[in-house]
């Protein structure tokens, strides 16, 4: 059973949101993303200062099963980027959730935020996938 935290928003593509202030939030990929991957091994992310559209792809994570494209879950420019996934993508795997964090987005259009799902939703999401 892949990891759920109750804190967290979550988009029907596989990544998690975290909402810190000043409509800044962190976002990365899920447990069950990662899971269902395996064992990542690269990872191509954007540019400090991109600006994306909400679903835009922004990011490739690459594993030894696949490529997937990951999406951004709000209209928002990119003010960080975890650096350190480029010498070690295996942090998606160990903590997808803590040190595999992947992007830190300042989001220009707060409420499209309001649409991402709760761990609850995410939760039957993966459930109805998998039948």
């Amino acid at each position: 059973m892949s990891d759920i935290p109750a804190d967290l928003k979550y988009t029907k593509s596989h990544e998690w949101v975290q909402v810190l202030d000043d409509n800044v939030v962190l976002v990365g990929i899920t447990d069950h993303a990662q899971e269902l991957l395996g064992d990542m091994v690269y990872v191509e992310l954007p540019a400090e200062g991109d600006s994306l559209g909400m679903g835009d792809e922004c990011v490739v994570v690459e594993s030894v099963k696949a490529a997937s494209d990951m999406y951004s879950p709000a209209t928002a420019d990119v003010i960080a980027v975890n650096e350190v996934l480029a010498d070690q993508p295996e942090l998606i795997n160990k903590d997808p959730y803590g040190e595999g964090w992947i992007l830190r987005l300042k989001v220009s259009a707060p409420d499209e935020l309001d649409g991402l799902l709760s761990a609850d939703d995410y939760a039957e999401l993966i459930a109805s996938e998998a039948d």
